[in-house]
């Protein structure tokens, strides 16, 4: 069998831990049996992006910013224990956040779905997409251990001269910590201008949620802006469509999503949109059932794995033990990122692959072969869970039949 080209080079970026296991077993039993492909890869592992100095993160970053669409493995975001455990110069920032910031967009994520696993919100019969705003706040800040007593100020000085605004945030009167951070008009306007789009294109409701009622300037401002956006673009847009735009406070969205039954988008600042995107991926079945793709105003996407690096897993399969752990949300970054590039090359064979890895991959759970995570909500349940690579082989049995 011939191999199916895929015209324009992919940019690769490898992680960490048992997501980069399942990594090089994907592209080895899925991927490159059939497909030529020309990767441009970089290697996000913690101890490169330290011997880099994070050179290569920000390097991979720009790489996607050449070829448009790049796919993405989870990656450690260090803590204390990681320093320690990786003999590590700093804790290095988030990966994620530093490309993302680089890149701009919004992180579109949304659940894989199979008959045999029911949500664990009874009500959910459509699917929850998340959107989530892909720069600034807490991924992008400034913080500042406080010694002891003392005034911590914010400070706006204009580039142009003239006078310093200055805003007291807290008269310390014994030690603490601060934290400072900020985004940008254009970045929330381009969120919004996603958001209504992928709403619109898909003919699903849009949800919106901050909290202005605490947050009287900055989350108020993405209010205004979303508002703005949608009296200008698309309330004619909506109302053709008979679509809806709902806007409530962060908290009310949260309760009424328990009791909806799904089947819109659900707009959130970068902090929320990390939060439930986690929970809908977890109530829909697990977190490696869902898709997650950073898409860019400027024509870029990155796709990814939502979940993380699977750390207690990795450490028993360095321990030689046998592990059963999902790598459904790897294969749709990978096929995620083969449907844009086709679609961008004008490439359908490449895209109709894609489409056909994606179907053996749900067509083998709902056969009742599975992983750990998948076997426990399975109805009817499996009489065991199968390994690691043992999904992915199987997975690929399916896949050479449709070949």
């Amino acid at each position: 069998m011939s191999k199916i080209k895929v015209r324009t080079r992919i940019v690769e970026i490898d992680g960490d831990e048992m997501t980069r296991i399942m990594w090089k077993m994907v592209k080895e039993k899925l991927l490159f049996p059939f497909l030529d492909m020309d990767l441009d890869y970089y290697d996000l592992h913690l101890s490169k992006r330290d011997e880099t100095d994070d050179q290569i993160t920000r390097d991979a970053a720009e790489a996607i910013k050449k070829y448009g669409v790049g796919v993405k493995c989870a990656t450690i975001t260090p803590d204390k224990s990681r320093v320690e455990e990786y003999n590590l110069k700093q804790m290095w920032k988030s990966p994620n956040g530093t490309i993302r910031a680089m890149l701009d967009g919004t992180v579109f994520r949304s659940p894989i779905l199979v008959k045999n696993v029911k949500p664990a919100v009874k009500n959910w019969v459509k699917p929850i997409i998340i959107g989530r705003h892909a720069y600034g706040d807490v991924y992008k800040n400034t913080e500042m251990a406080i010694p002891g007593p003392g005034k911590a100020e914010i400070v706006f000085t204009p580039a142009g001269g003239g006078e310093a605004q200055r805003l007291t945030v807290q008269e310390f009167d014994s030690p603490g910590v601060l934290q400072g951070i900020h985004n940008l008009d254009s970045s929330i306007r381009s969120f919004a201008q996603a958001c209504f789009t992928f709403a619109y294109d898909q003919k699903i409701d849009l949800w919106f949620s901050v909290k202005d009622t605490i947050s009287k300037t900055y989350d108020a401002r993405f209010r205004e802006i979303f508002a703005d956006e949608y009296e200008q673009n698309w309330r004619e847009k909506f109302k053709e469509a008979n679509l809806i735009y709902f806007f409530t406070l962060i908290d009310d969205a949260v309760a009424r999503v328990m009791k909806d039954e799904g089947g819109f988008l659900w707009a959130c600042k970068n902090y929320d949109g990390d939060v439930m995107s986690d929970m809908v991926a977890s109530a829909f079945g697990s977190l490696a059932m869902m898709t997650s793709v950073l898409v860019s105003p400027h024509g870029y996407f990155e796709y990814e794995a939502a979940h993380g690096t699977v750390q207690k897993h990795y450490y028993k399969h360095q321990a030689g033990e046998k592990t059963s752990t999902n790598s459904t949300a790897i294969i749709f970054a990978w096929t995620g990122c083969l449907k844009k590039r086709g679609e961008l090359d004008g490439t359908p064979d490449v895209v109709e692959f894609a489409q056909k890895l994606e179907e053996s991959t749900i067509e083998t759970i709902e056969s009742g072969i599975m992983t750990g995570d998948i076997a426990r909500i399975s109805e009817p349940k499996p009489d065991s869970p199968v390994g690691t690579e043992e999904f992915i082989d199987a997975i690929a049995l399916k896949l050479q039949k449709k070949m």
